[in-house]
């Protein structure tokens, strides 16, 4: 496994780099439309900023569709929203909407479209597809393959996510403690993740992304003691570790998962698909780690023995960069 580690972990970090500290940078666009009175839309349209900057992409709607209020433009970290109200005669339907500039960009727009009924209509738009046609009726389908494409991709573009897995898989070696270390953390993720997405809890998310960052340097510190002969917590209870950061990493989820929004109609469906798709993006991590993991065992190759250190102390420092930023973010 260590040898396995300087390759594995080098890549990854070298990512990890490459990216600012938030925890998932490339979050979604979400354009929302919702119906408040014959033909008659309050619009949302949320950009993914970071600072000053924002994504250079604009909604387009239906030609029929006119403004009768002003927009109002609010900022935050990592989105500039935009709210205003068109009259689009005859109403959505059959009509084309679109985003400029999309197809320069590497992100996603979630469009949702809410009658006045509470049914939502869902739609993905990505670089290589725009735009869409509304249709005339909702299909569930359509929200679960949404949001399970959306969890998947969450999960994947999470870094710090996939640190504190890789992190784990690192320490723990026996397959059947590493099942039961993946098990606890994924059904602890799934109660925040619901919980915090359903209102049952409220917490920031800046002390959140901070305590996410924090977690992962705990885990490096422990591979350090493990590798040193004195094997910590996690390394003899490694369930009971993944189970107590699950929790924290649900609630990072449930604020990207806030971020783009839930169809209220098809909230626990929505919910639903989204934690499977971000256990699904989970199981592709692995699939392509475990495999590496045995040829790294088979290896003849020698290396020396503070090669051990490595891993942890290349994930331990990117984590602790990502904890001071995120705090004084925070701050």
């Amino acid at each position: 496994m260590r040898r396995l580690a300087l390759g594995l972990a080098t890549a990854l970090l070298a990512f990890a780099f490459a990216l600012p500290s938030g925890a998932h940078e490339m979050r979604p666009g979400y354009l929302e439309l919702r119906e408040r009175g014959p033909d008659v839309f309050d619009v949302l349209w949320k950009v993914p900023a970071r600072g000053d900057q924002k994504l250079a992409i604009a909604a387009k709607l239906p030609e029929r569709c006119e403004a009768v209020a002003p927009r109002r433009v609010t900022a935050s970290e990592a989105a500039v929203a935009e709210r205003w109200s068109v009259r689009c005669a005859g109403g959505l339907t059959g009509g084309t909407i679109a985003i400029d500039g999309l197809v320069a960009t590497l992100t996603d727009v979630l469009v949702r479209i809410e009658a006045r009924d509470g049914s939502a209509r869902i739609a993905r738009l990505t670089p290589r597809a725009p735009a869409f046609v509304v249709p005339a009726e909702p299909g569930r389908g359509e929200v679960a393959a949404t949001y399970l494409r959306l969890g998947v991709e969450h999960i994947l573009e999470g870094v710090d996510h996939l640190l504190f897995v890789l992190a784990l898989v690192l320490l723990v070696r026996d397959a059947r403690r590493l099942v039961a270390t993946v098990t606890a953390f994924t059904v602890a993720h799934s109660f925040t993740l619901a919980a915090a997405t359903l209102g049952f809890v409220h917490v920031r998310q800046g002390p959140v992304e901070a305590a996410i960052a924090l977690s992962i340097v705990f885990v490096a510190g422990e591979i350090a003691h493990e590798a040193r002969g004195r094997p910590g917590l996690t390394a003899r209870r490694p369930w009971i570790v993944a189970f107590v950061f699950g929790l924290l990493h649900g609630l990072g989820f449930a604020g990207a998962l806030r971020e783009v929004g839930l169809p209220q109609q098809s909230i626990p469906l929505a919910l639903l698909f989204f934690n499977l798709g971000v256990e699904l993006g989970q199981l592709l991590f692995l699939a392509c780690v475990l495999p590496l993991a045995s040829l790294g065992r088979r290896a003849a190759l020698r290396w020396p023995q503070a090669s051990a250190q490595v891993p942890a102390y290349a994930i331990g420092s990117v984590a602790a960069w990502w904890t001071l930023e995120r705090i004084a973010a925070w701050l």
